[in-house]
């Protein structure tokens, strides 16, 4: 097959992120399948980090080696996290943290943590307060995560003063900043440094609040048409949730989703325009979207899962990826570079 080149749009999800790790595992077996740019929230910053350092580092079928290594080893470590909600930082609130997590993990519900992590901030532990992602995306290569080879590189942060999002790029994306895109401010400190955008310290949080994950930086005119998003948020649930876990459950699907389709929707008026002519030629970019996602498995996983990821969990999100990316291949592959696979008049009618 003729080579086809595509920009990533990876969404946040916590440890189902894991989900958009098959995916990408997936994807890179293709070798016609050219990556241009990656966009990535939260987790799929940290799942674009690892993308980009890959196939940064060397070209071809040496650099997709690279890439599923990294993948490998990204989530092996994330495994090792037992949870984001507690793990650490509120065990050390108490004089034996070794007994209190044992016996949190053997009687404390889930909707029992999510309570005690809304009670507690983590700006109340003290000298204790330990952020259980900075070891792990410390450890990027950030030679190759900066480098000009490879595709570009996107992450995205809200600025918590201005509420605003940020886009990181090139030299920009440091360990700090993906901590940044990384970091829900009921269980971590907001990331803090010096801003040169802005001329001053800023303080962010997680990106997904104001991009989840913003497309448009992958508009660029050096940037093919197609821009295909991993979906780890459900965006359809059916029936009223009731409980309070369900509604929930809900309301972070909706919150977290909002920012996409927001972009969705511009990008399917842009498309009504150029369809009727009343854009002159080339006045704004007429961009394909391609959607590879599986809201069957997602709906059947709690909120809970994505602060706790067991080793079982991850490896059936990352099969679950892999099975979504061969529907994606073998159903729409054709569509690259021709059409878009996502309908987006229907999906906003």
């Amino acid at each position: 097959m003729e080579t086809k080149r595509i920009n990533l749009a990876l969404q946040g999800g916590g440890a189902h992120g894991a989900f958009t790790w098959g995916v990408l595992d997936r994807l890179l077996d293709e070798d016609w399948l050219e990556i241009a740019a990656i966009s990535g929230t939260s987790a799929g910053a940290l799942n674009g980090a690892a993308l980009k350092a890959g196939l940064g580092r060397a070209e071809g079928k040496a650099g997709r080696r690279h890439a599923r290594e990294n993948l490998d080893w990204l989530w092996s470590q994330v495994s090792e996290v037992n949870d984001l909600r507690l793990d650490r930082w509120v065990s050390a609130l108490f004089p034996q943290p070794e007994a209190i997590n044992r016996w949190i993990e053997a009687f404390a519900p889930a909707a029992w943590m999510d309570q005690l992590t809304r009670m507690i901030s983590p700006y109340d532990t003290g000298p204790f307060y330990i952020n259980p992602l900075e070891h792990i995306v410390e450890r990027f290569e950030y030679e190759h995560v900066c480098s000009e080879t490879g595709p570009a590189f996107f992450v995205a942060a809200t600025n918590v003063r201005t509420g605003k999002i940020r886009v990181f790029s090139g030299k920009e994306i440091t360990a700090k900043a993906i901590l940044a895109s990384a970091c829900l401010p009921n269980l971590f400190r907001a990331i803090e440094f010096y801003d040169p955008q802005t001329g001053q310290g800023e303080a962010f949080w997680d990106g997904g609040f104001t991009g989840n994950p913003p497309l448009f930086p992958l508009f660029g005119p050096e940037l093919p048409r197609d821009i295909v998003i991993v979906n780890i948020n459900p965006l359809y649930r059916e029936g009223v949730p009731k409980t309070p876990t369900e509604i929930d459950e809900r309301i972070n699907e909706i919150s977290f989703n909002s920012s996409l389709l927001r972009e969705l929707r511009a990008i399917s008026f842009v498309r009504r325009l150029i369809s009727e002519s009343r854009l002159a030629e080339g006045a704004m970019k007429d961009v394909l979207v391609h959607m590879v996602a599986d809201d069957k498995t997602m709906t059947g996983l709690g909120a809970a899962t994505k602060v706790t990821p067991t080793t079982g969990t991850l490896k059936r999100l990352k099969a679950a990826g892999q099975v979504a990316a061969e529907r994606f291949l073998t159903e729409h592959a054709d569509a690259i570079g021709q059409r878009a696979s996502v309908d987006l008049a229907g999906l906003f009618g």
